[in-house]
């Protein structure tokens, strides 16, 4: 028999035990919440028509809605009740009390993901955040774009393929996210005065990056069902302002959506852009923590469900 620790017992004693009334409710909140959210994006597609800014968490990121509006309560809670669909659900298992996360299989066959989901956020977390970088990933994106083509090319440059071009050539670019550079045009990527790639990206990511707190939601929909539908939707929603964020400070025109620019050109711009930068830096650091607090509760729930298997 494996003795279990202090800290086991601790987490044991307050899994929590959710009623069957209770769990149902939550499950219904969720689907009406997701509803809206999706809402717009079902329609548009639909209608074979796109929006620049709100379409990006529906067509970068790899969560469907479908399986957004999946309810999941997360690791440690048992449902109860009798006929509940998550009996069926690949990760879930039966117990005396109800049903639960299947941690050891989750653990088993998500094991390349969390270690790396591990590092990644645990080094990030613990880097001081650069606010200095003021969007310009975006205008890299489009730099000689005469040249290259335009992303979105629907959406018109505020300034021009020229004036686009002059703002990247006086800027110094610092981009320290590999997801954002890799879209640099080929002109661009040599004025990015560091090198981003996948093998250094839990070493060069910091809190202040943009598209590093965006992928938090990535992070939390790749840890699903140990991950809460709460926590989801937290990351889900702050995705969403800084994409609203990140194309106010874009080199496009969006005026036709509504969206006022931020002039990064400008000092007042970049100014307002690393304030802005700077609330969503301290946010997303609070979800950062409750993630990794998820993948340690796994590391205790995985070590209980070893000790039961040794009794």
């Amino acid at each position: 028999m494996v003795t279990q620790t202090p800290a086991i017992l601790q987490v044991l004693s307050n899994f929590v035990v959710v009623p069957e009334e209770e769990h149902r409710a939550r499950a219904a909140e969720h689907q009406a919440a997701v509803d809206r959210l999706t809402a717009g994006f079902l329609e548009r597609r639909h209608a074979g028509t796109k929006h620049p800014v709100e379409d990006f968490l529906f067509t970068y990121y790899s969560h469907s809605p479908g399986k957004l509006s999946r309810w999941h309560p997360g690791a440690g809670v048992v449902l109860q009740g009798a006929d509940l669909e998550q009996r069926e659900w690949k990760h879930y298992r039966n117990t005396d009390e109800g049903v639960t996360l299947d941690v050891e299989g989750f653990t088993r066959d998500r094991a390349s993901m969390i270690g790396f989901a591990r590092r990644l956020l645990s080094t990030t977390a613990a880097a001081p955040a650069q606010l200095g970088c003021f969007g310009l990933h975006e205008w890299a994106m489009v730099y000689k774009s005469v040249e290259h083509g335009q992303r979105h090319e629907q959406v018109p440059l505020r300034l021009g393929a020229s004036g686009t071009d002059e703002v990247v050539e006086a800027a110094n670019i610092r981009c320290t996210h590999f997801d954002a550079y890799r879209f640099y045009t080929p002109s661009a990527l040599p004025l990015n005065a560091l090198e981003p790639t996948r093998e250094s990206q839990a070493q060069m990511e910091q809190p202040g990056c943009l598209h590093a707190n965006m992928d938090l939601y990535k992070w939390a929909y790749k840890l699903v069902p140990a991950v809460s539908s709460d926590l989801l939707l937290e990351c889900f929603d702050l995705a969403s302002r800084i994409r609203v964020l990140d194309m106010r400070a874009s080199p496009y025109d969006l005026a036709d959506w509504g969206y006022e620019p931020i002039q990064i050109e400008t000092p007042a711009g970049r100014a307002a852009y690393a304030r802005a930068q700077k609330g969503f830096a301290e946010e997303s650091q609070v979800l950062r923590g409750k993630l990794l607090d998820v993948l340690h509760l796994l590391d205790v729930l995985d070590v209980h469900d070893t000790s039961r298997a040794a009794d």
